[in-house]
């Protein structure tokens, strides 16, 4: 399954690339990028496991690098959105745990989380009518090289366009939640409500942009809230991430990341990180 679903988010992404010449097209861009994900020290302590100094909320946080693949475009029936990430790149061990383990042995190092994993995104909005509501679905997939763990998390529902002149814009969305996963099995997990949002503006004749997606999981079911520790997920989590960004070219844009995640992740508390990324836009 985790194979399948790695190939249709790249799929979708080909079709963004490949649509009929009938369709008309707003937008686009591909870039790729570098970044480095720098966790607080908070978020460190509050994840290790006990025997290493840790509050053993599950989850162990790692500062790595990651590259990304990113690509998207609006047309006259909707919009495509997709990226694929290559976390700790090179990066070849195996037998370490992730996402749930044994924190009590002495010879366990914990959850881990500095195994090499792909986690890709493909979402698509499609348009009702002339409304600005539309038919929206994405779904995410984390797999984690050596481990044999995957989870992914799909969302059908519906979503909302607003635009503005003035530089702002908002896509809300609302969905029924699905969930597969190497240890808690698959069904469904609730529900899945979130936005992605973004201002564009200029200073001193430089472009800029602030953007910010969020998720928000609810009416989590028990089989999906377990992460390997003495505590337990709350039946309702967050995640998400906000960004500046400086277009210095036409080709490349810098910027930093405050991502955050409650209930999230493996973890059962709140955590957060700084990103430093740097793209190159094609």
């Amino acid at each position: 399954m985790k194979n399948f679903s790695s190939l249709a988010i790249l799929a979708a992404g080909t079709m963004a690339l490949s649509t009929p010449a009938s369709a008309e097209q707003f937008y686009g861009f591909m870039d790729i990028n570098v970044n480095y994900l720098d966790w607080t020290e908070k978020a460190e302590d509050r994840t290790a496991p006990p025997h290493l100094g840790g509050e053993g909320f599950g989850g162990t946080k790692e500062d790595f690098f990651y590259l990304e693949l990113e690509g998207g475009a609006g047309f006259d029936w909707g919009d495509l959105y997709g990226f694929v990430d290559f976390e700790n790149p090179g990066e070849s061990r195996s037998k370490r745990e992730f996402g749930f383990g044994d924190f009590d042995t002495p010879e366990s190092d914990g959850i881990y989380s500095d195994s090499f994993r792909i986690a890709a995104k493909g979402s698509i909005a499609y348009n009702i009518g002339e409304t600005k509501f539309n038919y929206y679905g994405h779904i995410y997939s984390l797999t984690v090289g050596g481990e044999g763990f995957y989870d992914q998390n799909i969302v059908l529902g519906a979503s909302y366009d607003i635009f503005t002149d003035w530089g702002f814009w908002m896509k809300p969305f609302l969905g029924i939640h699905i969930e597969l996963s190497t240890f808690n099995g698959s069904g469904t997990n609730g529900y899945m409500g979130g936005w992605v949002l973004g201002y564009d503006f200029q200073l001193a004749d430089q472009k800029f942009s602030i953007n910010q997606w969020h998720e928000t999981e609810f009416a989590r079911k028990d089989q999906f809230r377990g992460n390997g520790t003495q505590y337990q997920l709350n039946s309702t989590g967050q995640n998400g991430a906000v960004s500046a960004w400086w277009h210095m070219t036409k080709h490349f844009t810098t910027g930093i990341q405050y991502r955050y995640a409650d209930h999230k992740l493996g973890t059962a508390a709140y955590h957060d990180a700084i990103i430093y990324t740097l793209k190159y836009n094609f």
